[in-house]
């Protein structure tokens, strides 16, 4: 069984660069660089400013995550 230790925030695209990077605003206002999950760059999800996500931390930096849920 894998210890999950990430954090999960609620957070809006604001911003989408180069190599499925993107800037994320989060809910407490701090600003993010994010890049997609695996699962939703393999099945061509497309995120777009405005987007609203759920974005994964590590515990290790906190200004960088992975973006794991596009909400409809």
């Amino acid at each position: 069984m894998k210890d999950n230790k990430n954090t999960e925030v609620n957070g809006e695209v604001t911003e989408a660069l180069p190599n499925t990077m993107f800037r994320v605003k989060l809910e407490d206002g701090k600003l993010i660089l994010a890049t997609l999950r695996g699962r939703l760059r393999k099945s061509y999800v497309r995120i777009f400013p405005g987007d609203r996500v759920k974005v994964e931390f590590t515990p290790y930096d906190q200004e960088r995550g992975r973006i794991i849920f596009k909400f409809r």
